[in-house]
């Protein structure tokens, strides 16, 4: 064997066995870009207020009843959040990250 066959092998044995879904992520990403700079601007804030506050993923989870692995996904940006997390966030961080609501 050439030295080029070597280390194909070599490459190939350290191959992952599952398929990579690179390409699907990056198609993703392009295509919600506007959506996920939004995500990463509300991931911003709530890190900058935790931190002001003195708190660690495992305590909001606490004060927001989920789970912390679910706020580090909110932190990645990987949760499309819907309107009653957005409301638990603001609440648990006594944060405003939609709007101020009326209900004079």
């Amino acid at each position: 064997k050439n030295d080029m066959e070597t280390i194909a092998d070599k490459l190939r044995a350290h191959a992952s066995k599952t398929p990579s879904n690179w390409r699907e992520e990056a198609e993703f990403r392009l295509e919600n870009k506007t959506w996920l700079r939004y995500s990463q601007m509300v991931a911003m804030k709530m890190l900058e207020r935790m931190e002001e506050l003195g708190l660690t993923q495992k305590m909001l989870a606490e004060k927001m009843n989920c789970s912390q692995q679910y706020v580090s996904n909110v932190l990645k940006g990987k949760e499309n959040l819907s309107l009653e997390t957005l409301f638990k966030i603001e609440t648990a961080l006594n944060l405003k990250l939609v709007c101020e609501p009326d209900f004079a």
